[in-house]
């Protein structure tokens, strides 16, 4: 179990001066944790300083970065052997936070996993709830939340992979799926999300299909073949199909039938060797 002496927080904020003192002074009293580091992301408003004079120390983006950038700066900055990540909107619990920490140490990756019923929103839920399952069959591991922002990790394996984590809202999505794909030991602890204090950053219709490119990316960066097996499955699937309808009807197999055999066959080398280079990645990298 990890002491909370040896555990960073970092709290990702931009424009949050109505709830980040009071996200400080909560989680300070909790546990006697090493740091507690703000970062602000370019705010218009005095979140700054509400987080400093509630105790925390301050980092100050000069402009408008992205939630990604933010938690890349505090990671950066922290000292601890372990680093809690938290929204400074107000939904996540001080008690939860303990419980995230204690299994670290067993664990490298500890996720605030969110029930669906405190999601806001049906279409937030219903989104998530796409996310989650196609993030399960890429990693090939049960993913109950993918996006929730509240996380602990190892401060060392967040390092190992902060060329990967984008600038943007998808730094929960890459760190998760690229712990599970480099065989660390990941977590789903479950918690309960209180309502934030203003409004959302996120927005599903903008930001959905980057968290769904991001996905591709780092499954194709981490376990192409279970991106390129299917796409050459269903090529040659379709393919041998369409071939022996045309040998059925005319006698000879069409042209068509035969590109997509070709195609199916290209996309599964491909893979192949998309493979090769993740493995020889990984092992350069140890």
């Amino acid at each position: 179990m990890a002491d909370p002496r040896s555990v960073s927080i970092v709290i990702p904020a931009f424009n949050e001066s109505a709830a980040v003192a009071e996200v400080v002074r909560a989680l300070a009293s909790a546990a006697p944790w090493r740091e507690i580091l703000v970062v602000d992301d370019g705010s218009s408003d005095d979140t700054s300083a509400q987080a400093a004079a509630a105790g925390a120390c301050v980092i100050r983006h000069p402009y408008n970065k992205g939630n990604g950038a933010a938690v890349k700066s505090g990671i950066r900055a922290a000292s601890g052997e372990f680093v809690l990540i938290v929204d400074g909107d107000g939904q996540h619990q001080p008690a939860d936070a303990q419980r995230l920490v204690e299994p670290l140490g067993e664990y490298d990756l500890v996720v605030g996993a969110r029930s669906g019923y405190t999601q806001a929103g049906l279409t937030r839920r219903l989104g998530n709830g796409a996310l989650n399952q196609l993030a399960s069959y890429l990693s090939n591991h049960a993913i109950p939340d993918l996006t929730s922002g509240f996380r602990a990790a190892r401060r060392d394996h967040l390092i190992e992979f902060l060329p990967l984590l984008p600038n943007g809202f998808s730094t929960p999505t890459t760190t998760t799926l690229a712990f599970l794909r480099a065989g660390y030991n990941v977590k789903f602890e479950p918690v309960h999300a209180r309502a934030r204090v203003g409004t959302s950053k996120i927005r599903l219709s903008s930001d959905g299909p980057k968290f769904l490119l991001i996905m591709l990316r780092v499954m194709t960066i981490f376990s192409p073949l279970r991106i390129f097996v299917p796409l050459a499955a269903a090529s040659a699937a379709a393919g041998a199909a369409y071939g022996l309808w045309t040998v059925v009807m005319s006698g000879k197999i069409a042209n068509g039938a035969v590109l997509l055999l070709m195609f199916g066959v290209i996309v599964f080398l491909v893979g192949l060797v998309s493979e090769q280079i993740a493995a020889l990645r990984f092992d350069g990298r140890r």
